[in-house]
């Protein structure tokens, strides 16, 4: 502990100027171990002890969530389908993984905190995650408490043998409010969701953000064109250029009563007339000529790439070009499979540590897992799911038409797994028992009775 109190004491950092977005990605970089005064993505606190800390571009990123189309409807997607399974507990036999079950000791998981859902802790987690790349959540008596992720530091010191340095060692995190004490916590008190690592760092996420950032700002830009363009009256840039002898008061005059008459949203299409001596050229490019909706549209995808969503998921005009909604589901499964699924792995090999099975669920080996059976999202077609069912009815019919148990055939279908089966001794259809005296012939009656 005493360690973490120290980690507190850091160097003041050294103010910059940041006037320009160009300046703001720069200083994003440096904090996040990327420009040229650090190259192991932590901060020096002391003598071979050191602290990864979230960069403190946390709200920029949260206006970025707020403010911006394209990224907040690939959040939204995330944060939909990451937030809608279950946590269960599965049991591992020699096998692989086994049948799903669930118990009272998940009540922190399903409640945790008084009016709380699994749905809203998913949803904050998957949240943080995005925009500052980890989830911190510690358990204090029977509720989960979220701290947020630019206000924790990652307590490292630096693993020595022989005399050389061997990467470092968590030591634990420290959490500080502004204007607030530090709390100091140990390692195996806080779940820390990370799902994608930064690769100067240890054990800080990065925000699949961070790469997109300028993209993002690209893409405001250009909406902030459009803004402009409309502004303009929806036409493009024009001189007008008035004859020589016109004097600088009625100039003035000129392009007061031009702008008055013409600029703006609800002066467009109107009619332009001109004395004698003024002369319009058009120097800008309508959409068309840039070619906007290619340009805006490159953007968005990259930002959607970055993201791990499929454009057509969310709807974006790139995606809806490539593809149409008739192969949306390969599309879906995509997503499902590339970026949903490996998220809900982590967050559950993350939470393991707040929730232990207790009793007869702890007997064996068991694990923390998801039950993503119920999410709308990935059900399958109504066919597909019509064949499933067919080749699972088949199979039960079969295996309990060879003499096992109804109750554990359903068991070992629904899991997958073969060991579950038990068999009751009996076989073929008139369920024999092996061994036993054969039916006797019945004796055919005598004539004459």
């Amino acid at each position: 502990m005493t360690s973490l109190w120290r980690a507190a004491r850091g160097r003041p950092s050294q103010e910059r100027s940041i006037s320009t977005l160009e300046d703001y990605a720069a200083a994003l970089q440096e904090s996040l171990g990327y420009g040229s005064w650090s190259s192991l993505g932590v901060t020096q606190t002391q003598p071979g002890q050191s602290a990864e800390k979230t960069p403190s571009d946390f709200p920029s990123y949260a206006q970025l969530f707020a403010t911006n189309p394209v990224i907040w409807a690939c959040m939204a997607a995330r944060q939909d389908v990451f937030s809608a399974i279950r946590f269960t507990w599965q049991r591992m036999n020699s096998t692989g993984p086994s049948e799903m079950f669930g118990n009272t000791d998940l009540r922190l998981l399903e409640e945790p905190w008084v009016g709380g859902t699994t749905q809203d802790l998913l949803a904050r987690v998957i949240q943080d995650a995005d925009l500052a790349g980890n989830s911190y959540w510690v358990r204090d008596e029977d509720e989960l408490v979220r701290l947020r992720p630019d206000w924790v530091q990652i307590v490292l010191e630096r693993r020595v043998r022989l005399g050389g340095a061997l990467g470092w060692r968590r030591l634990g995190y420290l959490y500080q409010e502004p204007g607030q004490e530090p709390v100091p916590l140990l390692a195996d008190e806080v779940t820390h969701f990370a799902p994608r690592p930064d690769p100067l760092a240890t054990y800080r996420g990065m925000s699949w953000l961070t790469p997109v950032l300028r993209e993002s700002t690209n893409d405001n830009l250009m909406a902030s064109h459009k803004r402009r363009h409309l502004e303009n009256a929806a036409t493009p840039n024009m001189v007008v250029r008035l004859a020589r002898e016109v004097s600088p008061d009625a100039f003035e005059k000129f392009v007061a009563k031009m702008d008055s008459s013409h600029k703006g949203v609800e002066n467009a299409g109107k009619t332009m007339y001109l004395g004698g001596g003024a002369d319009v050229t058009v120097v800008g490019r309508d959409f068309q000529q840039l070619d906007f909706a290619t340009v805006q549209g490159a953007g968005e995808t990259r930002i959607a790439a970055a993201a791990g969503v499929p454009p057509i998921v969310v709807g974006l005009s790139e995606g809806l070009k490539a593809a149409t909604y008739s192969n949306y589901g390969q599309a879906r499964r995509r997503f499902a499979d590339g970026t949903i699924h490996p998220l809900w792995q982590n967050a559950a090999g993350s939470f393991r540590r707040l929730v232990r099975p207790t009793g007869p669920a702890a007997s064996g080996a068991v694990r923390l897992w998801y039950d993503a059976r119920g999410v709308p999202f990935l059900r399958e077609d109504r066919k597909d799911a019509a064949e499933i069912q067919g080749i699972q009815s088949r199979t039960i019919r079969a295996l309990v038409d060879a003499g096992y148990t109804p109750e554990s055939v359903q068991r070992a279908v629904d899991a997958e797994d073969w060991s579950l089966l038990a068999h009751t001794g009996l076989f073929s259809v008139q369920l024999q028992k092996p061994g036993g005296d054969a039916p006797t012939t019945p004796t055919p009656p005598e004539e004459g009775t």
